[in-house]
């Protein structure tokens, strides 16, 4: 087998894993096997001495496991930590770092070859190769090793998230403590209650280990599970007679009988009846079997891993559907998945659900952007976060730091409790503002907008006192269907929500669907989805579908005339001219052969593409009003994907090029004399806020949830002050610096928040 042959094995028997123990011993053993070494060991870090710990090995004595610690610089392995590159020694002995161990046994072993494992910056542990020979290991060899800790690092840094790594490092013993998992705080708020997974994946590796005090019953279960694969099984090859070989279809029947109580299935009922749950049992003998036919010479055996891999899956989709079955869904629900959408509260009361978890996306996500409209604590991007052992567990959401916590001790659960009450102190001081009106202390008229898109936000958005919907976001209602929408339907959806803020204006965005916003009737497979076919460009590909949209909005507006319509994701000239004739069309169609009464609403363009920020002025000619997307803009420019955790950091609307580009969008705007506003997530921050006034905003869209904190902190400054701070926030170098230097000159504004209404 050669090198890349085992860099694959290594992987998948690592993802198949189903605890640490289990991820340590395959990399030992496969990777001395794979370099023909005498000795692999693995080295973890353990917090609670800060030490790196020998966790498993291949080569040195067993019994030495959890007893070799070393300090950060302490002998070869603490050397490679702190240095955080590979260290090759021909004679490792003779190194001054070198710190002899006598209950391991290697003073006869002078190769050595110590590799660390980063994740995100942090040196997890180091991976050793030693050998008796003395001789420095070629530069493939130690690439090999470099590749095996990349990989590694994820595993082992999901273990540190979920305390498998501190348990392991200490035996066992002592007491549990709560587990903490990181993530990207998107909605504010603290959310305590049930676990509810959003959607199952027949992922095998990722059934966690559980157990049953009723094995008589998840007998019958899995009996069941079986039963019904079998007869798909039986359908299939009946199916597929007269296009298949007798050989490949006595495969069938191979399937089947691996099903029944001498093979798979007594295994699974045997592991059942020794006490694991239907689903645990399974994954368990399937994915040993699955390793088993991997490491097999015979290539066409080899092949057959994923056969029975495939077999397992269907057998664990069953047995899943089983489980769906069970139970209610809890009162306070925290709902976790792996990559969330909007689609997902379709099959979730939204009344019990107290906040959202998301293994991947960012604070901008499309997710992230309904739950702050909904009021939801939510994080995001939450790597290392293991769902499925979650589901049904207490989890609190701190939507203020990123943390997610399970097993919370009685104190900080209290201390949680404590913050939810002073929290709805706060909102509810924060009322107290709803009717005062916008002007600084200068004297500066500024408007708060909201966005929205959700019956639910719209009590929340009127109690929030909004002048005007700043955007509405017409996407969600296609998102929540299993269709699209007749004209019909939408303009009921869209003539409530002109009738619930009538007289304010609404601005109604057409549909903006791609990106991280896709329809489930409708996917869009894209290789970069954000660069791709969305917006306004599937709009004008699909006149039948945008036309549609237009002729509902403009007959939902008849008598009301509070409509405005705004066109998303403009990059040229040509497509505001499309959709414009498009939009004059349907209009004229209404008025002079449908003979509705109608007025033609205003009509405006996003700004949210670097190519627009260079002709704001021929679309300002063009359009009665603007809205800079700041979202998009800032991904856009700083070249970051906002859905992607890993460089959540990087993306910063305060990065000088943003403040920038959104001054030169403000001057060339003025300069045409459009009507200009901001409806990204940038204008609900009061921070940004008060630098987009600085900035010459005066109209700021946001969500509701927002409105009320922005607003106690502009009504405390003048226009004068931010513009002041922007000049010199302008010369800044960093999003980082802008940030810490605006925070410095607004803290005498809002030492407390729950004093700001006062």
């Amino acid at each position: 087998m050669n090198i890349l042959d085992s860099l694959k094995t290594i992987f998948q028997e690592v993802n198949a894993a189903r605890s640490l123990p289990e991820v340590l011993t395959i990399i030992v053993t496969e990777v001395q096997a794979a370099m023909n070494a005498e000795v692999c060991s693995v080295y973890l870090f353990d917090e609670t001495d800060s030490r790196y710990v020998l966790m498993a090995t291949k080569g040195l004595r067993q019994e030495s496991i959890g007893k070799v610690r070393l300090q950060m610089g302490e002998g070869l392995v603490g050397l490679v930590a702190a240095k955080e590159e590979p260290l090759n020694l021909q004679n490792a002995d003779k190194h001054p770092n070198f710190v002899f161990f006598e209950e391991i046994g290697e003073d006869i072993y002078h190769s050595f070859l110590g590799v660390p494992i980063i994740h995100h910056r942090k040196v997890l542990g180091v991976l050793v190769l030693q050998q008796q020979t003395e001789r420095r290991f070629a530069t493939e060899e130690e690439a090999f090793m470099v590749t095996v800790c990349a990989q590694l690092s994820g595993a082992i840094a999901h273990a540190e998230a979920t305390g498998a790594l501190s348990k392991l490092a200490s035996a066992g013993r002592g007491k549990s403590k709560e587990a903490i998992f990181h993530g990207i705080a998107s909605s504010p708020g603290v959310g305590i209650g049930r676990a509810v997974l959003a959607q199952q994946t027949m992922d095998l590796a990722s059934v966690p280990e559980r157990y049953t005090e009723n094995p008589e019953a998840e007998v019958a279960v899995f009996r069941e599970a079986l039963k019904s694969v079998k007869q798909d099984m039986r359908d299939l090859g009946v199916g597929l007679e007269g296009k298949l070989s007798s050989e490949e279809l006595a495969l069938f029947n191979v399937y089947i009988s691996m099903l029944d109580d001498d093979s798979l299935g007594g295994e699974v009922i045997n592991a059942i009846q020794m006490g694991q749950t239907a689903q645990s049992a399974w994954s368990s003998v399937i994915l040993k079997h699955v390793r088993t036919f991997r490491h097999m010479e015979d290539p066409y055996l080899r092949e057959r891993a994923s056969d029975v891999e495939g077999l397992g899956k269907r057998v664990l989709g069953y047995l899943q559907q089983t489980s769906e079955k069970k139970g209610p869904l809890p009162k306070r629900i925290v709902l976790i998945g792996e990559d969330l959408s909007a689609t997902a509260l379709a099959d979730i009361p939204v009344e019990r659900l107290v906040g959202i978890v998301s293994l991947k996306g960012a604070s901008n996500s499309h997710m992230a952007i309904v739950a702050r409209a909904l009021g939801i604590p939510t994080v995001m991007g939450a790597l290392d976060m293991p769902c499925a052992e979650l589901e049904g567990k207490e989890l609190i959401v701190d939507g203020f730091s990123g943390n997610v916590i399970s097993q919370a001790t009685r104190t900080l659960k209290r201390d949680y409790v404590q913050r939810q009450r002073e929290e709805q102190i706060i909102i509810k001081d924060l009322q107290k503002l709803r009717d005062v009106p916008c002007k600084t202390t200068d004297g500066f008229d500024f408007a708060l907008w909201v966005n929205t898109g959700l019956r639910n936000d719209n009590v929340q958005s009127l109690r929030s006192g909004a002048a005007a919907v700043g955007l509405f976001r017409t996407e969600i209602p296609f998102i929540l269907r299993s269709s699209f929408p007749t004209e019909d339907e939408q303009v009921a959806v869209y003539r409530e929500h002109l009738e619930t803020f009538a007289p304010r204006p609404v601005t109604m965005r057409t549909l903006d669907i791609g990106g991280d916003k896709d329809l489930p009737y409708f996917p869009i497979e894209e290789e970069n989805p954000f660069l791709g076919w969305r917006g306004i460009r599937i709009s004008l590909d699909h006149p039948e579908i945008f036309l549609v949209q237009i002729r509902a909005l403009l007959r939902a507006s008849e008598g009301l005339n509070n409509l405005k319509i705004m066109l998303p994701m403009i990059s040229n000239l040509s497509e505001l001219d499309a959709a414009l004739a498009l939009i004059h069309r349907a209009y004229r169609e209404l008025t002079e052969e449908e003979n509705y009464n109608l007025k033609l609403p205003p009509l405006g363009a996003m700004i949210e593409v670097p190519a627009a920020v260079y002709q704001v002025k021929e679309i300002g000619r063009r359009v009665d009003f603007m809205s800079v997307g700041t979202n998009d803009l800032t991904q856009y420019l700083l070249a970051v994907d906002r859905n992607n955790p890993r460089v959540a950091e990087i993306y910063d609307s305060l990065h000088p090029s943003v403040l920038r580009a959104l001054k030169s969008i403000q001057e060339q705007a003025i300069s045409v004399d459009c009507e200009l506003s901001v409806c990204g997530e940038m204008a609900g921050d009061p921070v940004s806020a008060v630098v987009l006034m600085g900035l010459g905003y005066k109209n700021l869209s946001m969500s509701a949830s927002s409105l009320l904190r922005v607003k106690s902190l502009m009504l405390k400054v003048s226009r004068e002050m931010a513009e002041d701070w922007v000049d010199e926030a302008l010369c800044l170098s960093d999003a980082a610096s802008v940030g810490r230097f605006m925070s410095k000159a607004l803290a005498p504004f809002a030492l407390n928040q729950s004093k700001l209404a006062s």
